[in-house]
């Protein structure tokens, strides 16, 4: 028997032991939080692909291990810090998560613990997890790998040199107003 599940409401427990299988594409404005850190786009939204599989792995005397694994990629549109044009910054996530009964639990555990844990859920909201891994993965400095416009290396150009050389020096001004005045 084949078991719907849903993104926004998963049964944890249920969707690991099902070996359940999700897959999909968002549109990156359903994620609210992502998109802020992108540029407005015009027209066709950036697409968010993410993948997720449950696996209840068995354990001596147990009810076994919960887990999640969970890959997800968007190019995220982002102004590029080097040349200053609009970027599509890949964004890629690769992760499992080991789920523990609760809150507490998961505390407990973190500090000695190699994997990420969570606490279970019959609702657990898989797009927010996917927006929250996503978040992590924005660069602190977007740019492009190799930028499509020559970058500026030089804080300014020949003509402010220019302008630079042709102005006086203000305080040989003021001696030269001082000069004419002491000879009154």
């Amino acid at each position: 028997m084949s078991k719907d599940f849903s993104a926004t409401r998963l049964d944890v427990r249920a969707f690991a032991q099902a070996a359940g299988h999700l897959q999909g594409q968002t549109p990156l404005s359903d994620f609210k939080r992502l998109a802020a850190d992108a540029l407005s786009v015009e027209g066709e939204q950036p697409m968010v692909h993410w993948e997720a599989e449950g696996e209840l792995v068995e354990q001596t005397g147990g009810a076994g291990h919960v887990w999640l694994h969970l890959t997800a990629e968007v190019a995220l549109p982002m102004t590029c810090q080097r040349c200053l044009t609009e970027a599509d910054i890949p964004l890629y996530v690769d992760r499992s998560f080991r789920f523990v009964a609760d809150e507490v639990t998961a505390e407990q555990e973190d500090d000695d613990s190699d994997e990420d844990l969570l606490a279970m859920s019959r609702e657990f909201n898989l797009m927010e997890l996917i927006e929250d891994e996503l978040l992590m993965e924005v660069p602190v400095v977007p740019r492009h790998e190799e930028c499509p416009v020559p970058v500026k290396l030089e804080s300014s150009d020949a003509d402010f040199e220019q302008a630079n050389e042709q102005k006086e020096n203000p305080f040989a001004v003021l001696q030269s107003l001082n000069v004419g005045k002491s000879a009154d």
